[in-house]
């Protein structure tokens, strides 16, 4: 009976050992990708979802930056809040319309998504930049779709926290 009783044991640690590891090899080839390996990939796919007129209703509101400690995420949010309307009218690369229902990069701004998600930054920072230069929304959209965005230092963003503006141009 002994024999039998570590035979079970051992069977059972190992089955315990490979429900752990199971996870790493049971996600999409999609989900193992880093974000611009993502994005690269993306380049062949259709484009995300995305509003290809400026909004007739109120916008929701982004979520305040002042909730993420991290000086790169509040820069994003505080800049997504300002230009929403641009936001509005762009794809999102990493594909939350399939994952999370987004209809574009500003409801990335509207929950946390974006907090984790170098593409959704690096788009906002884009957008952002590309409306200082006096790009519309529909150029802006045609830079994303051509990986634009990717081009983006990001390190500008993640040294000083910009200031809060009284008057958000939305």
């Amino acid at each position: 009976m002994k024999p039998l009783a570590k035979f079970c044991g051992a069977f059972f640690l190992t089955v315990a050992a490979s429900l752990l590891v199971l996870p790493q090899f049971a996600a999409s080839p999609w989900q193992q990708m880093s974000s611009m390996e993502r994005a690269a990939a993306a380049a062949d796919e259709p484009t995300p979802a995305f509003h290809a007129k400026p909004p007739q209703d109120v916008l929701p509101t982004t979520m305040e930056a002042s909730l993420f400690p991290d000086i790169q995420t509040f820069n994003a949010y505080l800049l997504a809040s300002r230009i929403k309307k641009v936001l509005y009218q762009q794809p999102c690369y990493c594909h939350c319309d399939r994952s999370q229902g987004h209809g574009s990069l500003l409801d990335c701004y509207v929950s946390r998504h974006a907090t984790g998600c170098d593409i959704c930054q690096r788009e906002d920072f884009y957008a952002y930049e590309q409306t200082h230069k006096g790009k519309t929304p529909t150029q802006i959209r045609e830079g994303i779709i051509g990986g634009e965005w990717q081009k983006v230092d990001t390190a500008k963003y993640a040294k000083n926290y910009l200031p809060p503006r009284n008057a958000r141009a939305n």
